[in-house]
């Protein structure tokens, strides 16, 4: 059975992959309150298609916990019951957690999959955990770590629902993307120890620490960049979405320390690959560093100048996913020796 161990984390690694990509569409369609409720959606396991499944019926058979929008409000079923011809409160009680009370159905719809997305990646890493327990007398570093992420899994479920709660609070946005960047590194931790690994190559201090740098680098760029899109969001409600123009207009300073971040990234990730050709280092890797960085600056670009182009968004989002988790892959193979310890 190990030998599909390693499949199972690849497939981990994807998986959440997938659910950044699916995160970054959500944000960028504006969709993260498609459903009010968590893990429901307006109280349904299949959420609705059309507004008239979530408005007020006559004579309708109504679940506990079933969600309606009644006089731009929401409403939920305090019990089981049939309705009759006139609406009773004492059926129904306020929802509570925040005040959103809006239907469009490519925004529920968008949500939803997202969600299906996230449940789906679970099932791999369930297996890789159950898998992993085989590995406990010989290295359990990977049994430990498949543990860990089962449990980072759950505290990630956990904050989808309170950033729906809190109708999209930013910080916890934030925050909801780095713990997937957490995760993202810890199945690339547990991917590198199944690894087979037979080289004499030395690195030097300065090179170490230059890329431990670079991937701390990185996570702050996340991190303001997410607060650039909080920005965004706020512009958006403001002047709607078809003024693209004016999403950015003006500027925060976090923009501005954002872009200027960027130009240390490149700096200090061209040193890394300049200093490996130098030294003979056989990092191949940092060549796709290279390339993601020029196609995250593209799309940085794209979106200032060019007003947002469609996908632009999401793309600059899931590029720095993938310069992270090529960031991060290389500075195992580079503190490999300590990484591999029993």
């Amino acid at each position: 059975m190990k030998k599909y161990f390693r499949p199972l984390v690849i497939a981990s690694v994807v998986l959440i992959y997938l659910i950044i990509i699916a995160g970054a569409v959500v944000r960028m369609t504006g969709s993260g309150m498609g459903c009010p409720d968590w893990p429901k959606c307006f109280g349904y396991y299949i959420p609705p298609t059309e507004e008239a499944q979530i408005q007020w019926k006559s004579n309708y058979e109504y679940r506990e916990g079933f969600i309606v929008i009644l006089n731009k409000e929401l409403r939920i079923a305090a019990k089981d019951f049939t309705s009759s011809s006139k609406y009773d409160p004492s059926n129904w009680k306020s929802y509570t957690k925040h005040d959103y009370a809006q239907f469009n159905v490519w925004h529920t719809w968008i949500e939803y999959i997202n969600r299906l997305v996230t449940v789906l990646s679970g099932i791999p890493i369930l297996l890789m955990f159950i898998l992993s327990l085989r590995f406990w007398k010989e290295k359990r570093k990977i049994t430990l770590f498949a543990g860990i992420t089962i449990l980072a899994m759950a505290f990630q479920a956990w904050l989808g629902k309170i950033v729906v709660d809190s109708n999209l609070l930013p910080l916890r946005i934030t925050v909801h993307m780095l713990v997937a960047f957490i995760i993202l590194a810890i199945l690339l931790y547990v991917l590198f120890l199944t690894k087979e690994r037979a080289t004499n190559i030395k690195f030097t201090d300065t090179f170490k620490n230059v890329l431990l740098f670079s991937v701390v680098l990185t996570l702050i760029q996340v991190a303001l960049g997410t607060q650039v899109r909080q920005y965004v969001d706020e512009q958006i409600k403001i002047v709607g979405e078809l003024e693209k123009s004016e999403w950015l207009n003006p500027p925060t300073f976090t923009f501005y320390i954002h872009r200027s971040f960027s130009i240390l990234v490149v700096i200090v990730n061209t040193w890394l690959f300049w200093y490996s050709k130098k030294m003979k280092l056989n990092l191949s890797k940092l060549n796709w560093i290279l390339i993601l960085i020029g196609l995250e600056a593209l799309t940085g670009i794209l979106m200032y100048y060019f007003d947002f182009p469609f996908l632009s968004q999401p793309l600059h989002l899931v590029l720095s996913s993938l310069l992270f988790g090529v960031q991060f892959y290389i500075m195992l193979e580079v503190y490999k020796n300590k990484a591999i310890e029993a």
